[in-house]
């Protein structure tokens, strides 16, 4: 049985309605109603852009589009998912396809010890022993429960009750669309900056999927960007 295990994450962008200028053109209006026009952006318009995130005028930002690609953990999604207002989730589906034995496990630089207490901690590297128990462990888990799916799919049960054996380590993907306001929600909480105002502890698996949607979304929006990381990375 071929059982693949990767350490990485998969985000690509699909589609775009979202630059700069999206969101100086949906603030305008405030001021000059009908009159607004959609033009490039201007010096004038980082300064716009600034003071809509200082001071919290988030509405603007609203008027953008992504859809992203993504490959992760279920586990990954499971956290994602709680991320509701502004987004729009299809993910695969184990009733209607069988799930391929693609499984996550730590990478060397993954931290695999945590100390401290609840809302106190950090996470360390840890030993050759615990890497060699994670190895053993992921490796022996992940191959029975995807041989035991396989059985049972074999002897003709249903996909949906197959599936239930196995673990959140399985790769799973979805489309996973949103505005860039609450894309700024979600990266202020499922990342750590040396620019945020408010620190953040998020799990490392959802971290890289939110470092890869960024680095994305600062092609698009490099002023919108910019102003994220001057007041913050606090969504307006």
């Amino acid at each position: 049985m071929d059982v693949t295990f990767r350490s990485d994450v998969t985000v690509h962008l699909l589609k775009h309605a979202a630059e700069d200028a999206d969101v100086t053109f949906a603030a305008r209006v405030s001021t000059l109603g009908g009159e607004t026009r959609f033009n490039e952006t201007t010096d004038k318009d980082a300064g716009l852009i600034n003071y809509l995130m200082r001071d919290r005028h988030g509405s603007p930002f609203e008027h953008t589009s992504m859809t992203f690609y993504i490959e992760a953990p279920i586990f990954v999604f499971r956290e994602f998912m709680r991320h509701r207002a502004g987004w729009s989730y299809n993910e695969e589906s184990g009733r209607y396809r069988e799930l391929q034995p693609v499984f996550y496990v730590p990478g060397p630089d993954r931290k695999l010890v945590q100390q401290g207490k609840p809302g106190k901690y950090e996470f360390v590297k840890g030993d050759d022993k615990q890497a060699l128990s994670v190895e053993h462990s992921f490796g022996v888990i992940y191959r029975a429960a995807y041989s035991h799916y396989q059985q049972m799919l074999a002897d003709g049960v249903a996909r949906e009750v197959a599936r239930s054996v196995l673990p959140v380590g399985l790769f799973s993907s979805m489309y996973a669309t949103c505005n860039a306001r609450s894309l700024m929600h979600f990266l202020g909480l499922r990342t750590q900056h040396e620019l945020a105002a408010v620190p953040s502890f998020p799990q490392r698996e959802i971290e890289m999927v939110g470092e890869k949607m960024e680095e994305h979304w600062a092609r698009l929006m490099p002023l919108t960007h910019a102003a994220f990381n001057k007041n913050g990375r606090v969504a307006p």
